[in-house]
């Protein structure tokens, strides 16, 4: 599995999946992605080595897990990188997808491409492969105070799946999704 966490964080996040996964012969890695504000573009050879890194570990296409601007991260990594082949899944947790209308108030280069519509996330979605979108599954929830309004965090195409009442951060810990997620990797998870 490779971890990537969202904007303003680290992968400190992960903890508590980390710990969930330690001693269970899966590989896995958490990354920092950096700058704190720079491209989201930029962070694509992060994620290029930790796939390759858990891939080398393991001789498995790895599941990716992403939290927030994370999600955005692992789309312009399979994009830049033409990287579909290499992901056996990805799971977004509160990605904005379409972006989101608390974006506005960014002034850093990746907050500026998270804002609704930006040119960036349409950029995105340009000549996407039509069988991308099924490598998904994305959670969004209707009481996500960062990424809004609520369909923003859901892509066409894929496996959106609604989580009720939780907040933005809390819905990376919601054991529904944990579970879920780590089902995904290992049916033993669920």
């Amino acid at each position: 599995m490779v971890f990537v966490h969202g904007f303003f964080c680290n992968r400190g996040l992960w903890t508590p999946w980390l710990e969930r996964l330690q001693g269970s012969g899966h590989a896995f890695i958490a990354v920092n992605l950096e700058p704190v504000f720079g491209s989201i573009d930029d962070y694509a050879p992060q994620i290029d080595e930790a796939v390759r890194r858990v891939t080398e570990a393991s001789g498995l296409t790895p599941l990716l897990v992403c939290h927030s601007m994370g999600g955005l991260a692992a789309r312009a990594w399979l994009k830049l990188m033409n990287a579909d082949a290499r992901v056996h899944h990805v799971v977004t947790i509160g990605t904005p997808h379409r972006g989101t209308w608390l974006a506005r108030f960014g002034h850093g280069l990746n907050g500026r491409q998270m804002r609704l519509l930006s040119e960036w996330n349409t950029a995105l979605d340009h000549e996407m492969p039509a069988g991308r979108p099924a490598l998904f599954t994305c959670w969004y929830s209707n009481c996500d105070n960062i990424v809004f309004p609520a369909t923003t965090a859901t892509l066409p195409g894929a496996r959106n799946r609604l989580v009720r009442g939780a907040a933005h951060v809390q819905m990376a810990f919601v054991p529904d999704i944990m579970h879920a997620t780590l089902a995904l990797l290992d049916p033993a998870f669920a």
